[in-house]
């Protein structure tokens, strides 16, 4: 008995063995024959299409029949369209899955997330239309640049309505209290100056409204010429004695001469002189304005240097907005546009500079125009300093590090 026992365990045995190495060898068949299998070929793409779309601008992406993404243009990559093979957005998904159940091409602006951070947004008008058996081409052209350039000009027009409806509406009502006040001409006298004062304003405001969408225009710069920083300076400093001499304030004009720039004198002109204007509108009577120049780091510093008011530091990024007043009814009352920082920062981007700000209230602010410096050859004679009216207090040579004593 003992021995038919150990006969049944043997054969137990040798039939696992026989079952194990079968199993074995099934297996190392099946992993042999997967890996003999050919890897699925990648759609062709007709030599007409690939030409095509080497030299699109847009985003281009084509798919095959799994919407697989067989080949994609750079800008489809640096617009967030394509990442890790595969179209992103579910909005162009959603426009791909349309067109294979339709057959019919389907083209619709959407405003899409830049990345996969933050709240950056891209505006593409995406295009999909079949292309081949099984193949999609998605086209996304980006337009964000375009609808934010329509924005800025809707909301142009919205601010320019709004300033130009004040002084307008005042001289419709001072006109109808002249016409009713025919028979005094104290009241005449009085509400015709007050008239000659908002046409003043509205001039104003045209004038710099049109200055302002000049500059805006590409390629405003079109006379480039070596400007001398120190006539830009006396210029700007003589067309503002009007407004300072009303207020009993002086300039003090100091620091390097005979720097000079790239650029046009006029515009140069203009933007000195409305940091000059703003100077005087926003400082006490009696005070002194301080322009100084110097040159640092291959760059030319004008500043302009007040004791007025100050701007708190929540403020300062926005003085140079269209139509910003740090306070309204101030700007108002001393004829202030709102336009002019505005044109300032226009003018100093058309000459590749830029223009900064320090200030604390209180304190006063100090404004400095920075331009690139025009290098002269080295065997020509620095140029003969032009007159500036310099009364005796020093003027600052250029912006301060530290803050301005008040």
């Amino acid at each position: 008995m003992e021995g038919l026992n150990g006969l049944v365990v043997l054969a137990a045995g040798a039939l696992g063995l026989v079952t194990g190495i079968g199993a074995t060898l099934a297996f190392r068949f099946s992993e042999r024959a997967q890996r003999t299998v050919p890897p699925r070929p990648e759609p062709e793409l007709d030599d007409g299409l690939v030409r095509v779309l080497a030299v699109l601008r847009s985003a281009a992406v084509v798919l095959d029949d799994e919407d697989r993404v067989v080949r994609a243009s750079p800008p489809a990559f640096a617009l967030g369209v394509v990442r890790d093979g595969m179209v992103v957005h579910a909005a162009v998904r959603d426009l791909i899955a349309d067109v294979r159940r339709t057959g019919v091409i389907r083209d619709e602006e959407l405003e899409l997330p830049r990345g996969p951070l933050g709240p950056g947004t891209v505006m593409l008008q995406v295009r999909v239309a079949q292309v081949g058996p099984g193949q999609l081409l998605v086209l996304a052209e980006d337009n964000t640049q375009a609808r934010r350039l329509e924005a800025i000009r809707r909301d142009f027009v919205v601010n320019v309505s709004h300033e130009l409806k004040t002084p307008v509406g005042a001289l419709s009502l001072l006109a109808e209290t002249v016409q009713d006040a025919a028979d005094d001409p104290e009241t005449v006298r009085r509400f015709a100056g007050r008239m000659i004062g908002e046409a003043q304003r509205l001039s104003a405001l045209v004038h710099e409204i049109l200055e302002l969408s000049r500059l805006q225009v590409a390629g405003a710069l079109n006379d480039i010429v070596v400007v001398d920083v120190d006539q830009v300076v006396a210029e700007s400093v003589d067309r503002a004695q009007t407004g300072a001499a009303a207020k009993s304030m002086a300039f003090s004009v100091g620091g390097e001469t005979g720097t000079q720039v790239f650029g046009d004198a006029t515009m140069l002109v203009q933007a000195v002189r409305n940091l000059l204007d703003n100077a005087v509108r926003y400082s006490s009577p009696g005070t002194t304005v301080g322009v100084g120049v110097r040159t640092r780091d291959g760059l030319v510093e004008i500043a302009v240097v007040d004791q007025g008011v100050g701007i708190s530091a929540e403020e300062q990024d926005r003085v140079f907005e269209r139509f910003y007043r740090v306070d309204p009814a101030r700007s108002r009352e001393t004829g202030g546009t709102g336009l002019g920082l505005s044109i300032v920062k226009h003018v100093a981007a058309d000459h590749g500079g830029d223009v900064q700000v320090w200030s604390q209230p209180g304190r006063g602010s100090t404004f400095t125009l920075r331009l690139p410096v025009a290098a002269r050859p080295a065997d020509e004679p620095d140029p003969i300093s032009s007159p500036t009216p310099t009364p005796s207090a020093a003027a600052p040579a250029a912006a301060p590090d530290t803050a301005p004593e008040a």
